[in-house]
């Protein structure tokens, strides 16, 4: 756009020379203008020993300088012409509105917080995943283990069900009549002795039933009567005759005491069998003898009978035949005249079946 300037006036000048309007001729070159030059207002004059002129002329002489240089027409015929301003060129000068580009958007700040975080997160899962592993494979050792250990008391079980079995192979006769002796009493009926023994769990309290053959008390039942007595040391109890079996030599005692009752063997016994037998051979109580079982037979005539080798004696009538874990298998009731060690015995299955007590 071509702008307007308004005729530089110096301050103070005259009417002509306001209407200066600047321009220069065409014909003459151009020079550069006073005002890009040093100031010379401030200049000292060409003289000076001359005396100064006066500022009015002072003025006029700088104002015609240029005119002396002939670059200035003459003010006096030079109408000053007042330029017209001039309508912009709008397709030179105003230039197309430019559309700015969108300003890229700012990608999202990361927060440092969330950067911390996500190693930690991370960190923490694969420690819990090395936890986790860790418990899968102690818990695969523990049940590895835990099978090694059940396997381990499975055949420490079946070594000691075998120990039991060898054990109660082994024969402790001191034990069997430590067990037994208590329950076993010597039987005077009249003038026969014999051996009685408690037997059972049937009894009522404080009573108690007790076996023997019948030939021990024969005479006392065959007289009428039914009072026998019970001694073991200077213990002495009063029984009462309450059922007999003469085919089988069998005979049932009750008395009014508490006495230990012995178990009974469930098993038929066999050859070879370790066994102990209690009486009171001679009326001598407290006597233990041990031995073998020699031979079950179960065809006599009298019944199925058991013979056994240990030395028996009169007196051991009625007494207990005990195996090693101290369970009676039959009632001592005979020997053999003119032999050594053969000795008969009633099983105690048979005394059980006959009177109901055990």
């Amino acid at each position: 756009m071509t702008m307007t300037f308004e005729p530089f006036t110096p301050a103070g000048a005259t009417g002509e020379q306001r209407q200066y309007d600047g321009r220069r001729r065409a014909s003459e070159p151009a020079a550069a203008p006073a005002w890009d030059e040093p100031s010379r207002w401030n200049e000292p004059a060409s003289d000076p020993w001359a005396e100064p002129a006066p500022p009015a002329q002072r003025r006029f002489q700088e104002w015609e300088q240029p005119q002396q240089q002939g670059w200035v027409e003459d003010p006096q015929w030079q109408v000053p012409q007042q330029r017209q301003p001039q309508a912009p060129r709008w397709h030179e000068e105003v230039a197309a509105p430019v559309v700015a580009e969108p300003e890229p958007e700012p990608e999202p700040r990361r927060s440092s917080v969330g950067g911390r975080i996500k190693p930690l997160v991370i960190g923490v899962v694969v420690l819990l995943l090395l936890v986790a592993g860790w418990q899968a494979y102690r818990i695969e050792s523990m049940s590895d283990h835990n099978q090694s250990l059940a396997s381990g008391l499975a055949a420490e079980k079946d070594r000691t069900d075998r120990l039991e079995q060898q054990l109660a192979g082994v024969f402790d006769p001191e034990a069997v009549s430590s067990k037994v002796l208590p329950s076993v009493f010597r039987v005077r009926a009249g003038s026969f002795t014999g051996t009685a023994f408690s037997v059972g769990r049937k009894a009522k309290a404080n009573e108690s039933n007790l076996m023997t053959n019948y030939h021990v008390v024969a005479e006392v039942w065959t007289d009428g009567g039914r009072k026998v007595s019970l001694e073991r040391g200077s213990t002495r109890i009063t029984a009462t005759i309450v059922d007999v079996d003469k085919a089988k030599d069998l005979a049932l005692l009750h008395a009014d005491t508490k006495i230990a009752g012995l178990a009974t063997a469930p098993a038929t016994v066999k050859p070879g069998q370790q066994v102990v037998v209690v009486g009171a051979p001679l009326g001598l109580d407290d006597t233990v003898t041990t031995g073998v079982i020699s031979a079950y037979r179960p065809d006599d005539t009298d019944g199925p009978t058991i013979q056994f080798d240990a030395p028996i004696n009169p007196g051991n009538s009625g007494g207990p035949v005990v195996n090693a874990t101290g369970q009676v298998v039959g009632l001592a009731t005979a020997k053999a005249k003119d032999a050594e060690g053969i000795g008969l015995a009633i099983p105690v299955k048979t005394a059980c079946a006959t009177f109901t007590v055990c």
